[in-house]
């Protein structure tokens, strides 16, 4: 089967910043993918790529068709949310699902009114007159009622309460995932959305410098919490990580002999930021 996503040599600078530098990526139909990596790692700008907001250089296939030739195209099968949704301010609700019924062929109004019931929305309100969170809940709405195979989150949530952003993902998961679908999430709280990863991409300076699934990362990476008379012993593991937390010393290895240290201390798996911190030597 044809990925729904792949990306050849693909490169963009602004002035003398280069924000992505040969960036190669493919990515299957049916995966949830986050994309993690500090402010000014690219994570943005990789994914107005892909949608066709910007010019780029090399290749890029999102279900066929090259977002920079054909965007309206894409459009028709791709869901993008980002962190400022875009909506006529002057319309009511009732209008812009009318709107949107006029323009993309796959929007199901129906059921896109079953998920606003769901929220505090009135249809006769104006888009104006709706907080930042509830033009979120509108905006998710609207592209969760659309028929399409790939759906982009850009920092759909920053700034919304921690209960919103908990049924936000929910909502997705419950009424837009499938084996014929992808998503792929930029988000800088990675540990409200790791649960429902089955894939990471780590970038840093324009670059991936690990693309791995989820079950291969609990695989390869663990975290040992240990006394002050074990911390030699791990030491000579070569972990790629050590932090003191609360009398503790815990380590962040790679490819290590589990059994081994759970004789020295409490293992456990660590969270994809810790790995990030511990690979990519930065905060994510």
């Amino acid at each position: 089967m044809e990925p729904l996503i792949n990306i050849q040599h693909l490169s963009k600078s602004y002035g003398s910043t280069k924000a992505l530098d040969d960036v190669n990526l493919t990515i299957p139909a049916g995966r949830i993918v986050g994309l993690v990596g500090p402010n000014g790692s690219g994570k943005t700008t990789m994914l107005r790529a892909m949608t066709g907001l910007i010019s780029y250089e090399g290749n890029i296939s999102i279900l066929g068709v090259e977002p920079k030739d054909n965007r309206a195209e894409l459009m028709r099968s791709t869901g993008v949310i980002h962190d400022i949704s875009v909506l006529p301010p002057w319309m009511t609700i009732r209008q812009a699902l009318t709107f949107q019924s006029g323009i993309h062929s796959g929007f199901n109004r129906e059921r896109c009114i079953k998920l606003l019931q769901k929220t505090s929305i009135q249809l006769d309100s104006k888009v104006k007159q709706l907080s930042k969170g509830m033009k979120t809940q509108l905006h998710l709405a609207m592209v969760l009622a659309t028929d399409t195979r790939l759906l982009i989150l850009d920092e759909p949530t920053h700034g919304l309460d921690i209960l919103f952003r908990k049924e936000l993902y929910s909502n997705v998961l419950e009424d837009y995932f499938d084996s014929e679908k992808s998503i792929v999430i930029s988000t800088h709280q990675v540990e409200e959305v790791e649960h429902i990863l089955s894939d990471v991409i780590f970038i840093k300076s324009g670059q991936i410098f690990m693309y791995e699934s989820m079950e291969n990362l609990r695989q390869r990476f663990c975290q040992v919490s240990v006394p002050e008379e074990a911390v030699e012993r791990i030491r000579s593991f070569k972990p790629l990580l050590e932090t003191a937390i609360f009398g503790k010393t815990v380590f962040l290895l790679e490819d290590a002999d589990r059994g081994e240290l759970a004789k020295l201390g409490d293992v456990r798996t660590p969270s994809v930021v810790d790995i990030f911190i511990a690979v990519m030597g930065g905060a994510a």
